[in-house]
């Protein structure tokens, strides 16, 4: 439906062609050019994760450090998954004995069951630092793709708007322990395909090849899927308006193109959808519809992230109460309406960015408008919208704004290649033409060079304070040598676990859920770190607490044993036998004396077993 090559010159709409597409680019083999950039978002991308390889062994984020080991755990998952041959939709070695729902929690299955063999050979830590870093540079790779070859001419325009595309600070910011929000390199390929639907003749391969593209991503990320479904859907929407005699010609095709890849689409993941839903550990929206209320800042637009070479962790502090999906800086924000008012009335695609950006921006502020760091009275556009609503009700506002950023980094490239256009003559272009393209129309003339050098110096000077820096990074230590030596065999057999100390959760625990990632999760733990359904079947962060685990949060928490009664100690035993516990075990730790003593106290005397205390739990559950 969408005119594949908005760039191109070509008829006015009066007698735009249908038939054929005579304006198609021949294809280019990668060139020079081609490799310098993708060479500079590999580069890109090691810096990112450069505090990672430090000591990779030893580091995950500071900011999001349970995430972090999280996606560790989860690339374990996947090598444990292949080496076993086990239904990868499902874990039992985490929250025993319930299991955790994979489809129903970002397992990244798309990309921890291939990369299996690098996790068996490396393990998690070195499979989570290369896949992170993979994953940026690959984005910015297939952005810069679809831009050179289907929206500017020039290399360096595509080369700018790849790189913001990949290392924008709203991606950045979600490397930060969430390298499924940086896995975005199917998506500009989704996107062109979907500009691309309605070519004559071309339908069934167009579909075909969508539907593989959209089943595949369904497998990385579902909600990256989501927002760029609207952003399409706004984005074609925007073109019918503008172009509605070329929408009207290319709708048969596009509509025929649509419903292929849907349904190829749908029946490849049928069953992983309805598993996600319906199987085990399966949930219904999240408890209280707790992500309704993370909308955007408005100050977050103009002010620099905390991860680029201009970002203030202070400022952060101030308006940084949700997550960093804008932080675009004041001179970026001048220099993206400047280029969107001068473009307007020579580029289609540039409108249709301009779409994007005030849709989104409106979508992203959230149920109340924040100003500053501070929550006003004015309604948002989110407080009209029910909690419960299917889909919807597992968004966060301010993820819309990442349609934000990809629009910005579209107009970066077009305002490069309108730039690029001035310093190249040539022979005027039909008005229709000239409005499609928008950077190729007009013949330069010696009043009008000066733009090409102040266009380049505007966008150079303000995408450069957003340069990234190496992610955070904060030491950890490792399992104790008890666990990472197998001294924990003769105590677990089959259909038993060991239960860690402190229980892993989403707050606490973080060490031991790594016990379960770094030994290959040969063992099953109780609690973890995922969403999982309550006794009313809604999203909870993590397993319910026993009475057991709710003791050992609250001794960590005030530091000090409450005094225990015979109650405790009849729960203690009863959560053991949940739990289908062998062994309890106790390593080093900050609050170890506490946890020692309580531990005592509930089941009695501790044994030490190489670094470990050892609570051999089995007469107890029987």
């Amino acid at each position: 439906m969408v005119d594949p090559s908005l760039n191109q010159t070509s008829a006015p709409e009066a007698v735009e062609p249908v038939a054929a597409d005579p304006a198609r680019r021949p294809r280019r083999r990668p060139s020079r050019a081609d490799v310098l950039a993708i060479g500079a978002y590999v580069l890109l991308g090691v810096l990112v994760c450069l505090n990672y390889w430090v000591d990779v062994q030893h580091r995950v984020s500071s900011h999001l450090p349970t995430d972090h080991s999280w996606f560790e755990w989860l690339f374990q998952h996947g090598a444990y998954s292949v080496r076993h041959l086990e239904n990868p939709l499902f874990s039992a070695r985490q929250n025993a004995p319930d299991g955790v729902n994979m489809m129903a929690n970002t397992s990244l299955l798309g990309m921890t069951l291939p990369l299996a063999p690098v996790t068996l050979l490396f393990g998690p830590q070195v499979t989570y630092a290369l896949y992170l870093g993979g994953a940026l540079a690959a984005t910015a790779g297939t952005s810069y793709w679809m831009l050179s070859r289907h929206l500017v001419r020039s290399r360096a325009a595509a080369f700018v708007g790849g790189a913001f595309l990949g290392f924008a600070p709203g991606i950045v910011h979600h490397a930060n322990g969430q390298p499924n929000f940086v896995s975005n390199f199917l998506l500009p390929v989704i996107v062109a395909r979907v500009l691309r639907l309605g070519e004559p003749g071309r339908w069934r391969r167009d579909g075909v090849v969508l539907g593989l593209l959209v089943a595949y991503q369904i497998f990385i990320n579902e909600e990256m899927l989501l927002l760029t479904a609207l952003a399409c859907l706004v984005a074609v929407l925007a073109y019918v308006v503008q172009r509605p005699r070329a929408a009207r010609a290319r709708a048969a095709g596009f509509l025929a193109a649509l419903g292929l890849g849907g349904g190829l689409a749908l029946l490849l993941t049928a069953y992983p959808i309805w598993y996600q839903f319906n199987g085990p550990q399966s949930y219904r929206g999240l408890q209280g519809g707790v992500f309704h209320n993370w909308g955007e800042d408005l100050m977050a637009f103009v002010t620099f992230a905390r991860d680029t070479v201009a970002g203030d962790e202070a400022v952060e502090k101030t308006i940084g109460l949700t997550e960093q999906n804008t932080w675009f800086g004041w001179p970026l924000v001048l220099v993206a309406l400047v280029a969107l008012v001068l473009l307007w009335r020579r580029s289609l695609p540039a409108r249709i960015a301009g779409v994007l950006v005030l849709v989104f921006t409106v979508a992203a502020i959230g149920p109340k408008v924040r100003f500053d760091g501070v929550e006003t009275t004015v309604d948002g556009p989110w407080a009209y919208i029910p909690d419960d609503l299917p889909l919807v009700e597992m968004m966060m506002p301010t993820r819309l704004a990442l349609v934000v950023a990809a629009a910005v980094g579209v107009l970066l490239a077009l305002a490069w290649d309108a730039a690029a256009g001035y310093g190249r003559a040539r022979v005027p272009a039909p008005r229709a033409a000239a409005d499609d393209a928008g950077t190729t129309a007009a013949k330069a003339t010696p009043a009008r060079r000066w733009v090409r050098p102040v266009g380049y110096a505007a966008i150079t000077l303000a995408v450069l304070p957003l340069f990234p820096r190496p992610l955070p990074a904060q030491p950890i230590d490792p399992p104790p040598h008890f666990i990472t030596a197998g001294g924990w065999r003769p105590y677990v057999p089959a259909g038993r676990t060991l239960v860690p100390v402190p229980i892993p959760s989403n707050v606490h625990g973080l060490p031991t859920l790594r016990w379960s990632a770094l030994t290959g999760h040969e063992f099953p733990v109780p609690g973890g770190y995922f969403i999982g359904p309550n006794l009313d079947g809604e999203g909870v962060f993590g397993a319910p607490n026993r009475p057991t685990s709710t003791l050992i949060y609250a001794s960590m928490d005030t530091g000090t044993v409450p005094a225990l009664t015979e109650e405790n100690r009849r729960q203690a035993v009863e959560d053991l036998r949940f739990w289908k516990a062998s062994v309890v075990v106790l390593g080093a730790h900050p609050r170890e004396a506490v946890l020692r003593e309580l531990m005592t106290g509930l089941i009695g005397p501790a044994q030490r077993v190489d670094d470990v205390w050892l609570w051999d739990v089995r007469p107890l559950v029987g």
